[in-house]
C-alpha cells in the first residue's frame, strides 16, 4: 500500500511538497485564508503502518511564530479522540516529526483539534438546561451561525462575558469553555450553583467559525485577525466581532475573559489592560487579585511568566480585553493557554491538551466568583 496524505476534512490544512515514501515526506504549512499567517497544520497519513516516518515541514522557519517550534512536540491520534505527543525537532528552518505509526491511519495536528461538530454538540447539550438560552447573533462572513449562550437570569446584577477562539487554531480555548460550561451547569458544582445565583454568563464558545472550519490559525474567512478588529469592526470584514460587541453594549459587562493559546510560552497566564492611559491602580489591583485567586483554584495557573509590559499604541484599543476595559471600566483579561506543555508540571505523554484545558475551565469559576463579589 502506498502512502497517502490528505486534509480535506474539518480544520484540515497542509500543502504536500513530496510524499514518495514514509521516510521522505516533505510538506509546507498552509497559509490562513486570505492571509500570510502559516502555523496551523492538521492532516491524515495512511499506508505507513510500522514504517519509520520522517515528516519534514520545509517552511517552519518562515512561519508566523518560528519560536513556537522550539521544544515543541506535535500531536497525533489514531481515532481523533485520544491524542498524544510524537518526537519532533526543529533546526531553525525545518521541523521534523519522526514517528512510526502503529495503525494504518494516523492524524497529526498542531494541537488537539476542536471540531465544528463538537462545537454544535456542546451548544445543543447546553441548551437542554433550564438555565440556558441559545441565541443567534447573526452570521459569519461565509454564513455560519454566530451563537451566544445566555446562562442564568439576564436580570442578575453581574454580567460575565467569556469568549474563545478569536484565533481559530487556538483550540485549547474552546476546550476550556467546554469544561467551564460543564462545571457551571453541574448541579453538584458549588461554584457553578453560586455563580448562577449572583451573575448571568454570556458565552461565545467560538468567535471564528469560518477560520475554525478552514483550518486557519489566526484569521477569519476575510483574512481578518479578529483580535485587532474591536475598535472599528464591520459587517463586511469582521461581523463576528461586530455582532458580539453590539450585544455586549446591550447587556453591559462586569467581567470579561477572552481565551487564547500562546505558541511560545509553556505556561498558563493572563494579560491585562495595563497599557491603557486610563488604567487605574484599582484596576491593576483587580488584575493581581484575580491572578492570586486563580493560583489557588488551579496550580496550572501562574503569574511569573507572561507578556512583558508594553507602551500604549493605537493598536491597543483594537484588541478585545483592553477595548472592553476602556469601554466598560471592568476587569477584562486575556487568558493564555500553551500549545506546548505546562513547564511547571509537564506531561511527557500528552503535553498540554484538551482535557487539561477543560479542567482549567472548571477551575476558573472560583476566581470569577471572587472577582464579581469584589467588583
Amino acid at each position: 500500500m502506498s502512502i497517502k496524505i490528505s486534509s480535506q476534512f474539518d480544520a484540515g490544512a497542509i500543502d504536500i511538497v513530496s510524499a514518495t515514501s514514509a521516510g521522505a515526506i516533505e510538506l509546507n504549512i498552509r497559509k490562513d485564508t486570505h492571509a500570510a499567517i502559516t502555523q496551523w497544520f492538521y492532516f491524515r497519513l495512511q499506508g505507513a503502518r510500522d514504517e519509520a516516518c520522517s515528516i519534514r515541514f520545509l517552511n517552519a522557519g518562515s512561519s508566523a511564530y518560528p519560536d513556537g517550534w522550539i521544544d515543541y512536540q506535535a500531536m497525533a491520534s489514531y481515532d481523533r479522540v485520544e491524542w498524544f505527543r510524537v518526537p519532533t525537532s526543529f533546526d531553525g528552518q525545518v521541523m521534523t516529526i519522526n514517528h512510526t505509526p502503529e495503525e494504518d491511519s494516523v492524524y497529526y495536528a498542531y494541537f488537539e483539534p476542536y471540531s465544528w461538530e463538537r462545537h454544535l454538540e456542546m451548544l445543543d447539550r447546553a441548551q437542554m438546561s433550564e438555565q440556558v438560552r441559545l441565541l443567534d447573533l447573526g452570521s459569519t462572513v461565509e454564513g455560519r451561525d454566530m451563537n451566544l449562550l445566555v446562562i442564568g437570569d439576564p436580570a442578575a446584577a453581574k454580567k460575565v462575558w467569556v469568549i474563545a477562539r478569536q484565533h481559530p487554531g487556538e483550540t485549547m480555548a474552546e476546550w476550556l469553555v467546554e469544561g467551564m460550561l460543564d462545571a457551571l451547569l453541574d448541579p453538584a458544582d458549588a461554584f457553578g450553583r453560586q455563580l448562577l445565583k449572583e451573575a448571568v454568563f454570556y458565552v461565545v464558545p467560538n468567535m471564528n467559525p469560518d477560520g475554525s472550519v478552514h483550518g486557519n490559525l489566526r484569521t477569519n474567512a476575510a483574512g481578518a485577525n479578529l483580535n485587532r478588529e474591536w475598535n472599528t469592526p464591520s459587517m463586511e470584514r469582521s461581523p463576528e466581532v461586530f455582532l458580539v460587541k453590539q450585544k455586549m453594549h446591550e447587556t453591559g459587562c462586569d467581567l470579561f475573559l477572552d481565551v487564547h493559546g500562546d505558541e511560545g510560552l509553556p505556561y498558563v497566564f493572563v494579560a491585562g489592560s495595563g497599557a491603557l492611559p486610563s488604567f487605574t491602580p484599582a484596576q491593576a489591583a483587580q488584575e493581581r487579585q484575580f491572578a492570586e485567586d486563580f493560583k489557588v483554584a488551579s496550580p496550572d495557573f501562574q503569574d511569573v511568566h507572561g507578556y512583558p509590559a508594553a507602551p500604549y499604541t493605537d493598536e491597543v484599543l483594537t484588541m478585545g480585553s483592553p477595548h472592553i476595559t476602556h469601554a466598560f471600566g471592568c476587569l477584562a483579561l486575556t487568558l493564555e493557554l500553551p500549545f506546548k506543555d505546562n513547564a511547571n508540571d509537564p506531561d511527557a505523554e500528552t503535553g498540554w491538551d484538551g482535557a487539561r484545558s477543560a479542567r482549567l475551565g472548571a477551575a476558573v469559576l472560583q476566581p470569577i466568583l471572587r472577582a464579581i463579589r469584589r467588583g
